[in-house]
């Protein structure tokens, strides 16, 4: 297989929660929020990613802070290309490497439609790629994770990203079967907020609900209750409330997106071939993604599926790590375009 050696060329990770940018030969050097604030009477775009990001919650009228992505794929066409343009830009004159436009791999839901990923490939150029190559988002974490994927042996990857899961089954360079739903991190945050307003009639905002999953956060049965208090909006009263909230009732608002995710699972190795079936139960399951982080949510899997099931060294730059090492393989997605973007079972 014919191997490129452009140091110029980027891996992207295009995803609804954080956009994360690889150089070849340099590695992830850009980790920024999928946000963009703009001015609503003129128009222009006010901040991207982190900046952007702290305003949410904060803006006057005049400004609105827009996610441009939506359950993995372009909501807003316009606004992405602008997004991806900055983070481009921002990733290269960050290595002084400005001489000419670069190629650009950059991941797509394996249960994107062909139209979905146009958008996206078109995106890419009118933010300045020279060329652009989508791969599989599951297909892109199992190579970040170390996976053997050009091997003739099964690795089952569970990417949970913020707006899609992508559960992928891999052997000999392709995606034997998949499944995608749009149910992940994004939608944990909903529910707490969800929850929360329902129980308490307290209004908090997503950055609230994030934290609130990253600290006391948990997935199945617990053994001891943590306690977190939040400051919201009464609904009731329209003044500030500060409340404090149990772990028992994060699993609960959790329930049924957990419940989700491991359907997704047990669909996919339902439509597994047996040989490969075996591979998986010698090996494991391995999770990635910043989903992969919900505390215990690897064991909850493992009791579901009776196999075993392990978290990424590095679950939040598994993609973009895998992005950028298929760049090594640009050659072969020149002449297979559609590699590893398609299960063989879809």
């Amino acid at each position: 297989m014919g191997i490129f050696n452009f140091s110029q060329d980027l891996g992207v990770d295009l995803g609804t929660a954080n956009t994360l940018v690889f150089i070849k030969g340099k590695g992830v050097v850009l980790r920024e929020p999928s946000v963009v604030a703009k001015n609503l009477e003129t128009g222009q775009v006010e901040a991207v990613g982190g900046s952007a990001r702290n305003m949410i919650g904060r803006t006057p009228g005049n400004i609105s802070v827009i996610r441009p992505m939506k359950d993995g794929v372009i909501a807003d066409y316009d606004t992405t290309a602008v997004m991806m343009k900055y983070f481009i830009k921002k990733a290269m004159r960050k290595r002084s490497l400005m001489a000419r436009k670069p190629n650009v791999m950059i991941c797509v839901p394996s249960g994107i439609t062909m139209v979905e990923e146009r958008a996206v490939i078109d995106a890419s150029k009118q933010a300045g790629a020279k060329d652009a190559f989508p791969i599989a988002e599951p297909f892109a974490a199992a190579i970040g994770c170390g996976l053997p994927v050009w091997e003739p042996t099964g690795s089952m990857i569970v990417d949970i990203g913020g707006g899609t899961t992508e559960v992928a089954v891999i052997s000999l360079g392709g995606i034997v079967t998949s499944r995608s739903i749009r149910t992940a991190g994004d939608n944990m945050d909903d529910a707490i907020i969800n929850y929360i307003r329902k129980h308490y009639n307290l209004m908090i905002g997503e950055r609230s609900a994030e934290s609130i999953k990253m600290d006391i956060g948990r997935a199945g049965e617990i053994t001891q209750d943590e306690e977190m208090d939040i400051r919201g909006r009464d609904l009731l009263s329209g003044l500030p409330k500060t409340i404090t909230i149990q772990t028992s009732e994060i699993v609960k608002a959790l329930k049924e997106t957990v419940d989700s995710i491991i359907s997704a699972v047990k669909d996919t190795l339902e439509q597994t071939p047996p040989e490969l079936a075996a591979d998986i139960m010698d090996r494991g399951i391995v999770l990635s993604g910043g989903g992969a982080l919900l505390t215990n949510l690897d064991q909850v899997i493992s009791n579901e599926t009776q196999m075993p099931v392990f978290v990424a060294e590095n679950p939040l730059d598994s993609v973009a790590l895998g992005t950028g090492k298929s760049l090594d393989y640009i050659q072969h997605f020149r002449t297979h375009p559609n590699v590893s973007t398609r299960s063989t079972t879809d």
